[in-house]
């Protein structure tokens, strides 16, 4: 018997929380009906969470259901508290309207916008901007108590360091409203997202409820959905790199940063990662993981970066890889930086900080001293090491940092 599709999604992992755990099974299972995602664009481009969410909102809509990206264009000049023990750095109108341009395109790449059953994608500018203060406060502030806002999680870290500011409690209200907003104009029923949304969500849920009953109507129920946050092994968030944020921007995180990051996965995240950003069936998913998990950890590289960069760009990156991690130690496509041929003659832990292979010049010396940084395959033992024209190939060399980062730098 064919599965249905939350039995496919409770399978791969993707059901962390239900507001109406009967009813958004049988709506998931049901009819086609109208659901959201949220983005904020706090930058321009997309992290690997937001396309772990994604990915259920393709799901969804590969089942018949008529999904809506909202790009946060209001609540990004806010910023979400969620999680954050300071307050967000405040972005310019001019930032947003960048970031906002930049998101849409890349959203494009993981859902449907056009064809059979397109999503459609909206600003929650268009119907919070143009509100005054007093009305906004009036019409949707007069239904939340304060009290209920700081108990809840989303505000839980801002109020432990003492500095929740009045904009930030704002930022419920607005997300509140999106949903409100998007079931009166499309029928949306259901908002999806990740886990540390479901306050929000709830909040959106509630206001609804309140908002009908203010006004003597009937309300047909809004239901949230979330999804589980990454979490690595070690309780980091997944997407956190030793060289920072994982990206689905190649100007931000190179096709082989990326497909390296999804090859360094700790064993125990693998079998839920293919899960998640694969649709190979969960007992073949298994099955590679027990018998054989560095397979399975090139498969899930190989996988993810296709379904983000492309397949010409996920065989080079894999390519690539093989190469680097053979006796070789060079390839064509290797990432690299070019620096001036006046800078020859400069000392390795100088060059190190020029390429931006370390953070500072002690990482460099800690690096050198403990055998971790090589040169043309032959390891780098003195701190005074010179750098000069005889170790140049073709006016290049290659800088290996511990055992999985290389660096070709071309001297011009």
């Amino acid at each position: 018997m064919e599965k249905k599709l939350f039995d496919i999604l409770k399978e791969r992992g993707y059901v962390k929380d239900l507001t109406h755990e009967t009813e958004i099974i049988n709506l998931v299972n049901g009819e086609p009906m109208t659901f959201y995602l949220g983005i904020d664009p706090t930058a321009d481009s997309l992290h690997i969470g937001h396309f772990f969410a994604l990915t259920l909102f393709r799901w969804l809509q590969d089942f018949g259901h008529h999904g809506i990206i909202l790009i946060g264009g209001a609540t990004a000049l806010i910023g979400d508290p969620t999680g954050k023990s300071d307050m967000r750095k405040m972005l310019s109108k001019e930032e947003v309207e960048h970031n906002k341009a930049e998101v849409k395109e890349l959203v494009k790449k993981f859902v449907k916008t056009d064809g059979d059953n397109p999503a459609i994608i909206v600003d929650n500018t268009d119907w919070i901007c143009d509100k005054t203060y007093v009305d906004f406060m009036r019409d949707i502030g007069v239904h939340f108590n304060v009290n209920n806002m700081l108990s809840a999680d989303c505000y839980k870290k801002r109020l432990e360091n003492g500095g929740l500011t009045f904009l930030e409690m704002g930022y419920m209200l607005m997300q509140a409203f999106d949903f409100v907003h998007l079931n009166k104009e499309f029928g949306c029923k259901l908002q999806i997202g990740g886990s540390d949304q479901w306050g929000n969500i709830l909040a959106g849920v509630d206001l609804s409820r309140k908002i009908g009953f203010s006004e003597g109507k009937k309300i047909e129920p809004l239901f949230g959905f979330t999804c589980p946050l990454l979490i690595k092994a070690d309780g980091e968030k997944m997407g956190k790199t030793a060289s920072g944020t994982l990206w689905v921007s190649r100007d931000k995180t190179t096709p082989f940063d990326f497909f390296q990051a999804w090859m360094n996965s700790f064993d125990e995240d693998v079998e839920r990662s293919l899960s998640f950003f694969t649709r190979i069936e969960i007992s073949d998913i298994k099955k590679l993981c027990t018998s054989d998990i560095r397979e399975a950890k090139k498969l899930l590289a190989f996988e993810v970066t296709k379904l983000v960069h492309g397949e010409e760009e996920a065989l080079k990156a894999k390519q690539t890889a093989e190469e680097l991690f053979s006796n070789k130690g060079i390839s064509d496509n290797m990432p690299s930086t070019t620096i001036s041929k006046d800078l020859l003659d400069i000392n390795i832990i100088d060059l190190l900080v020029e390429t931006k292979l370390v953070s500072s010049k002690s990482e460099a010396r800690r690096l050198i001293e403990q055998s971790g940084i090589s040169l043309n395959q032959e390891k780098v033992n003195s701190t005074e090491q010179i750098v000069t024209i005889d170790d140049l190939k073709n006016n290049s060399l290659v800088i290996q940092k511990g055992k999985k980062v290389f660096l070709k730098v071309n001297f011009e």
